[in-house]
């Protein structure tokens, strides 16, 4: 297992749409593992491969309950509902934005073993399952957000609650 660097916007490798796996293979396996390990060094709670400049459609998410859910060809089958969320990405450090989500997600994909599973969310994991399928598509979460407005800087509200 290694950590692998995460591309950073504007990096065009972020807009690319991800290929789906034919084969989970060894090399899927290891993918999967450096993806988990990366996440976890980062603090993040999902993990896209096009996010490492892997062009697969593989994503791991462990929300903070801890339970590690791996996606690959993950496929939105449903959503119901709309809530406004407050939303960050370890490809955009240092922002985060408000923008419109769903409330349920589910997901059609294959787990690990190549067994396909399907994954029903609610809350930061259907956020998070909205999250990683977009950057498989190659949309960033900015690119969902209502007015220019809604993207805060970090450092900015740091230092005004500092003042």
């Amino acid at each position: 297992m290694a950590v692998r660097e995460i591309l950073k916007y504007p990096d065009p490798r972020l807009r690319t749409k991800a290929k789906r796996v034919r084969e989970v293979d060894s090399s899927i396996q290891r993918l999967i593992d450096d993806m988990v390990e990366t996440m976890r060094a980062a603090n993040g709670v999902g993990l896209a491969a096009t996010q490492i400049g892997v062009p697969l459609r593989v994503a791991v998410i462990e929300p903070r309950d801890g339970q590690l859910i791996v996606l690959i060809n993950p496929e939105i089958v449903k959503t119901s509902g709309q809530r406004r969320v407050e939303e960050a990405c370890l490809s955009i450090p240092g922002y985060w934005g408000e923008l419109t989500r769903s409330e349920v997600v589910v997901v059609r994909a294959l787990d690990r073993n190549g067994r396909e599973i399907r994954v029903r969310g609610t809350g930061l994991l259907a956020q998070a399952l909205e999250h990683e399928i977009d950057h498989l598509n190659g949309v960033l979460y900015i690119d969902r957000l209502d007015r220019p407005e809604d993207l805060h800087r970090v450092e900015a509200e740091a230092e005004e609650a500092a003042t």
